[in-house]
This record gives structure tokens, C-alpha cells and sequence, in this order.
């Protein structure tokens, strides 16, 4: 199969490695690596790549938008000393405008990308055609620049020049850093699309639930109470989604938990910090 079509983000890189791999690397226990490979090659099985790799980046990037987005909105809204049903109305209709415009978005460039890298592989295949030698001596510059000689660089050009439409490919991703999307790519593009309403969607009605579940449980609850729960559950899940995060790159669980609250917190506090200002102008004037 033809690699997708992005320069995979780190996330996405490290989703694709193998699962006994990963953990020979993490324990940096060469042995174990040694064993995975070999057991491997005796029994003849395929790596266990993880193929949901390419929505890791739409699902955690949709969430974090969306989640850090509605707090921004709470948070400014209690800055500005505002009624709570303004606060809803302001927070769910921004987070599934928001949240639709991004899936959109994330649809339409993965998509324009996709067909962009379909029509750069057209020029270099209709290069091919009619200028092979010069593609194949572009190639071996390559090879040798770095660090092959140019007999060996020779050699293997001249042999993966043989099989036209993988050295195009070969062509793609040593020339251009571009990976040749799949057939389906219009397909994936609509998924990703898809992934990044879900979760901004999802994650950014989160603190809002707070001001709709407490008043329902206890209605004489003041309004710093319910943006406290706010606060709170925004908290507990940018924490959460940091520690997710961890399994996919090689930062410790509790690093990325924490880098991503301290993030977080201070987006809010941004927000709050605006929407004070903005309300103590109004009460002057």
C-alpha cells in the first residue's frame, strides 16, 4: 500500500511502530528488540501496525481546540460578570459553529493536499517518461550526498529504475519529502473531517455540562460554584488528555498531563483575566 499522504506528525510516526518494538525501545532492552525481529521473521507474521494512526492527530487536536475554546468562552464570560443563560447560549452555539467550520476545514485542506501531491507525482512520472536518465542521475546525487558511493548510489537507482511506478514513488519521497496519498484518499480526508467535529464537539461542550447539570441538581447554586466545576472538569480532562498523548510519543505520562493543563490554564486565564478588563471599561463608561 502507498503511504498516506502527509509528513506524519510524531504522534502519527510512533502510532505506526510495532507494539513489542516500542517496548523494547522504551526499556531500551536490546535483546528484546532482537527477539521481537527474529520471532517475527520465523513465524513469517506481518508487524501489527496500528492504521488508526492518521486520526490521532484530528481527535487530539479537535479536543484540545474545542475544549480549551469553551473554557475560554466560560472563563471570559465569568470575567465579565455574565448570566448564565448568556454563557450557554454564547458557549454551545460558538463550540458547534466552531466545531463544524473546523471539520470542514480539516476536510477540505487534507483534500486540497492530497490532490496537490497527486498532481506533483504526474509531473515527476511524465519526467520519468521522457527524461529518465536525468530522474535516475538526480537520484544517485542524492544516494551519494548522503553517504553512499556513487557506484553503490549506481547500482541500486539503476535497479529500483527497473520497476517504474515505485521509483516514482521512491522519486516522491527522497526529491520532494512527499508520501503518495492512498486511492481512497477522498474517503480518509471525509473521516478526518469527521474525527475533528467529534471531538472539538465533544470535548468542548465538557465545561459547559456543569452549568447545566448543577442548576438542575441544586438550584440555588451561585455562580462561582458552577464555574468552579468548570474549571474543575476542564482541568481533570486536559490532564487526561495529556496522559493519552503520552502512549503515542516518548514523554512520561505524568510530563504530558501536566504540560497540557499548564497550557490550558493558561489560555483561561487569559480569557478570564480579557473579560475582567473588558467588564470594569463597561462599568466606567
Amino acid at each position: 500500500h502507498r503511504q498516506r499522504n502527509k509528513n506524519m506528525s510524531s504522534v502519527e510516526k510512533v502510532a505506526l511502530v510495532p507494539d513489542g518494538a516500542r517496548k523494547a525501545y522504551d526499556g531500551l532492552d536490546s535483546e528484546a528488540s532482537r527477539n521481537f525481529h527474529d520471532t517475527k521473521h520465523v513465524s513469517k507474521n506481518t508487524e501489527m501496525h496500528q492504521t488508526e494512526g492518521g486520526f490521532l492527530k484530528p481527535l487530539i487536536f479537535g479536543g484540545l481546540d474545542g475544549i480549551l475554546t469553551s473554557f475560554a468562552i466560560v472563563a471570559g464570560a465569568a470575567g465579565g460578570s455574565m448570566p448564565i443563560p448568556v454563557v450557554l447560549v454564547l458557549g454551545f452555539s460558538n463550540i458547534f459553529a466552531d466545531a463544524l467550520a473546523m471539520g470542514v476545514g480539516e476536510f477540505l485542506s487534507s483534500k486540497a493536499e492530497n490532490e496537490w501531491i497527486l498532481s506533483e507525482r504526474q509531473r515527476e512520472n511524465w519526467e520519468m517518461e521522457n527524461y529518465p536518465e536525468g530522474e535516475i542521475e538526480e537520484m544517485i546525487d542524492i544516494y551519494e550526498n548522503r553517504g553512499m558511493s556513487r557506484e553503490d548510489a549506481t547500482q541500486v537507482i539503476t535497479t529500483m529504475s527497473k520497476y517504474k511506478d515505485f521509483f516514482v514513488d521512491i522519486m516522491m519521497a527522497e526529491e520532494l519529502a512527499l508520501r503518495v496519498p492512498e486511492e481512497d484518499h477522498k474517503i480518509e480526508s471525509m473521516k478526518e473531517g469527521v474525527v475533528m467535529f467529534c471531538s472539538f464537539a465533544t470535548f468542548g461542550s465538557l465545561p459547559l455540562l456543569g452549568y447545566v447539570i448543577i442548576p438542575a441538581l441544586f438550584p440555588q447554586s451561585e455562580e462561582e460554584v458552577l464555574f468552579s466545576a468548570a474549571c474543575v472538569i476542564t482541568g481533570m480532562v486536559l490532564f487526561g488528555m495529556g496522559c493519552v498523548k503520552s502512549n503515542f510519543s516518548a514523554s512520561h505520562w505524568f510530563v504530558c498531563g501536566l504540560e497540557t493543563l499548564l497550557l490550558g490554564g493558561a489560555c483561561a486565564t487569559v480569557a478570564y483575566t480579557i473579560g475582567q478588563f473588558v467588564d470594569s471599561l463597561i462599568a466606567e463608561s
